[in-house]
Formats: structure tokens, C-alpha cells, sequence
């Protein structure tokens, strides 16, 4: 690809995020949620540009959109470029797209270079990872992989309906998983291409990097349950606030983070019953989200903050209870897919660096059934999930220039796990 036509795919690229962007299930901001009408939107229109490159297209159980071309040699492993289409509330135009169009924007510059791979090559758009409505992500990755379980299937989402209940009514019938759409054997890697979320690559002065591994996460719901009352008639000493509790254990979390890094720990959302001005909370339910490096240091970081919310309800005369709705441990990437992807990213942008990932991804589910590689693009301040995130043209063209020439590398050497 020359860099006429690099320049070319990547305003196009960056001119289809933008219509992608105004696809939401909320006007005034960008929302798409597991199995919503934006997302049968987002699907129609990403679908038409997967047919128009030449793709065959289909969308399984799980909403998941799936192009596909074939290789030349029958009996080779696929390999699988995606990402997410779903997004948070109020989100940016890039997390997760990008990654789904730029697999489209590769297979049209084979298309144009009347490049034929000795492989098969599928492009992705996952149906949700960011856990939105579930509170559990990875819904459409786990589907893909064959890896959804009987817990995943009972979760619910804020009207009490079962993720179960959802993919049988749009399945029209009782659900029940089908196979996964790929096994171990049949995938060559999984490639991701996903913006950083991160400054480092803006304070480098690069655009892209190789990502070595993606940090373990946990992910659950912690409940205090204590009684309302009239908040004007209740002597301070005989309260049991519900609220009072979940704000001590909010401020806990956040200092053991700050004393802890690279540990995180995150409420992002809480909910207060009954949630009014002049009644004492006698619930309040938040989110915790818990993530490091290394699986022993979260999993004791985890211990330390249900142990204290366990004392806080004591010392309150509250009731606790802790529901995890997701536990991913840390996943490296494949070294000789990074290795390949560094060649390639060298051969555009002169170094390659390397970095790790903080945010979850795809690859995570994606890691038990294939090797993966990852790729970082700049994004503008290290802004992400907010309406700001943006990556600029020349850089996704930077990456898509490294994504076929890593593409070339694969078809060079075979299908060699």
C-alpha cells in the first residue's frame, strides 16, 4: 500500500467512524447496548460494508457480525481480526470500532492488491464486551468461543430479565448455546486493534504499539442492606445507612489502590433505595471493578475489600452481600504474534514499543481458543469512554498499514501455530 492510497483508506476509515458514531440507541450522545435497536443498526451498516468488500456475512446466536473470505488452500486455520461494536453510555466514536472497521479496511486493500491468502481471514464485530447492560462484558466473545456459561445465561439485566430469556427471544425458541464458531484448531490468531485508552504512546511520539498482555479483572456487585427511615425523626445513633456504609467502603477501595499500584479498584455505578431527599438509604448497591497485572495481587486486593466491607456492615448493623459477575485472569499475548507484529509496526513507524493493557478486551476470551496479538493506536490526551476519544486519520492509517503487513508476514511463513 502506497501512501496515496494509505492516506485514502484511512480518511475513508475515519469518515465511517464518524457515521458508525451516530448510530445510538440515545440522541444527543453515543449508546449502544447488547441487543439494542442501535446495535441491529450498527450490524446492518458495518454488514454492508463487509459485503461491499467482498465478504459473506452473517450474524450468529449472539449477535455477533462475522465477514468472511476464503483462502486459497483448503484445510489452513483462520485468522480473526475484530473487536467490540457496543459501547458504554456516553461513549466515544473508536473504542472497539476501530479495531472492527480497520479489519474491513484490510481486506479491501488485499481486495484492491488482488492479494488471494493462502488462508481464511474473518472479520469480527463483537455484539458486547463492554458490560453495559448485563454488568458482566465479554457476552459476545464468550458466545463466539463456545465459552458462555449457565452463570453468564442466568445474569440480569436492571428489568430482571435473564441474558438466557434475551437470546431466546430473539433465537424465538428456549435457548440453548450452539457450538462454538471456532475451535482452538481452527484459528491461525486473533489480531485486535484497539486505541490505547492511555497517554504513553502521545508522550512517546509514536502511533502504534504491540501490546504484550492484558491485566486480570473482577467484576461484581456489592450490596449493603440496612433500613430506611425518616430522616428527620431518626437519632443519628440508631441509623443503619445503608449509603454511609457503601460511601466508607467506596473511600477504602480507593485508597488501597493509590497506595497499591498498578492495582485499580473502581465503583462506577451505585444505586440508592429508596433515593429520597428526606428518607434515610436503606439500600445502596454498587459496582466494584477490581484489575491488575498479576492474578495473586488482585485476588488479594479483592480479599482486603470484601473483608472490610464485611467489618463496615458489622460496626453498621448492616447486611452485605457480594455477587462476582465476572472473573478474567491476566492473559499474555502470543510471542510469536508479537513478535511479527513488532517487525511490522517497526517497518512503518522506524521502533516498535511495547506496552501493556490495563483495559480489558476481546483477546482475553479470545486467548483460550487461539493465539493473540494486539496492537495500541494513539489516542488523543489518553482519552477514552468519553465523547472526546479520538484518534487521528494518519495514525489508523499507520496501523492499518502495519495490520497487512503483518497479514503478509502470516501468509509468508504458512499457518504455522
Amino acid at each position: 500500500m502506497n501512501k496515496t492510497s494509505r492516506a485514502r483508506a484511512a480518511g475513508r476509515l475515519a469518515r465511517r467512524l464518524d457515521e458508525l458514531g451516530r448510530v445510538t440507541d440515545t440522541p444527543g450522545s453515543l449508546t449502544r447496548t447488547f441487543l439494542s435497536p442501535a446495535m441491529a443498526r450498527a450490524n446492518a451498516l458495518v454488514g454492508k460494508w463487509m459485503a461491499a468488500g467482498g465478504m459473506a456475512v452473517r450474524e450468529d446466536a449472539y449477535g455477533n457480525l462475522i465477514g468472511r473470505i476464503e483462502g486459497s488452500r483448503r484445510g489452513q486455520p483462520t485468522l480473526v481480526i475484530g473487536s467490540h461494536l457496543d459501547t458504554v453510555r456516553n461513549a466515544g466514536r473508536f473504542d472497539g470500532a476501530a479495531g472492527v472497521l480497520l479489519g474491513i479496511a484490510a481486506v479491501e486493500a488485499l481486495r484492491l492488491d488482488r492479494v488471494r491468502l493462502p488462508f481464511a481471514l474473518e472479520v469480527v464485530g463483537f455484539s458486547e464486551e463492554e458490560g453495559v447492560r448485563f454488568s458482566s462484558g465479554y457476552i459476545g466473545s464468550k458466545g463466539y468461543a463456545g465459552r458462555l456459561s449457565a452463570g453468564d445465561l442466568a445474569l440480569c439485566d436492571a428489568t430482571g430479565t435473564t441474558l438466557r430469556e434475551v437470546l431466546g427471544r430473539r433465537a424465538r425458541r428456549r435457548f440453548a448455546p450452539p457450538r462454538a464458531a471456532q475451535g482452538r484448531g481452527g484459528l491461525l490468531g486473533y489480531l485486535e486493534v484497539h486505541i490505547e485508552q492511555g497517554p504513553v504512546l502521545e508522550a512517546e511520539k509514536l502511533p502504534l504499539a504491540v501490546v504484550t498482555g492484558i491485566a486480570g479483572q473482577t467484576r461484581g456487585r456489592l450490596q449493603f442492606r440496612g433500613r430506611a427511615g425518616h430522616a428527620g425523626t431518626t437519632p443519628m445513633a440508631l441509623r443503619r445507612d445503608a449509603l454511609a456504609g457503601a460511601a466508607e467502603l467506596i473511600l477504602f477501595a480507593e485508597a488501597l489502590a493509590r497506595r497499591s499500584p498498578p492495582l485499580v479498584a473502581t465503583v462506577g455505578s451505585l444505586s440508592v433505595t429508596p433515593g429520597a431527599p428526606n428518607v434515610i438509604p436503606g439500600e445502596a448497591l454498587l459496582s466494584l471493578d477490581v484489575r491488575h497485572p498479576r492474578d495473586a495481587a488482585r485476588r488479594a486486593a479483592l480479599r482486603r475489600i470484601l473483608a472490610q466491607a464485611r467489618a463496615i456492615a458489622r460496626r453498621r448493623d448492616l447486611g452485605c452481600v457480594w455477587r462476582a459477575t465476572q472473573d478474567d485472569g491476566a492473559v499474555a499475548c502470543s510471542r510469536r504474534l508479537a513478535s511479527l507484529l513488532g517487525k511490522s509496526v517497526r517497518s512503518v513507524q522506524g521502533r516498535s514499543l511495547r506496552l501493556a493493557s490495563g483495559a480489558g478486551h476481546d483477546a482475553v476470551v479470545m486467548a483460550s481458543i487461539a493465539p493473540i496479538a494486539m496492537l495500541f493506536v494513539r489516542c488523543r490526551g489518553g482519552v477514552s469512554h468519553h465523547p472526546s476519544e479520538h484518534a487521528a486519520a494518519p495514525d489508523l492509517g499507520a496501523a492499518l498499514a502495519a495490520t497487512l503487513d503483518f497479514i503478509g508476514r502470516l501468509a509468508a511463513g504458512g499457518s504455522r501455530p
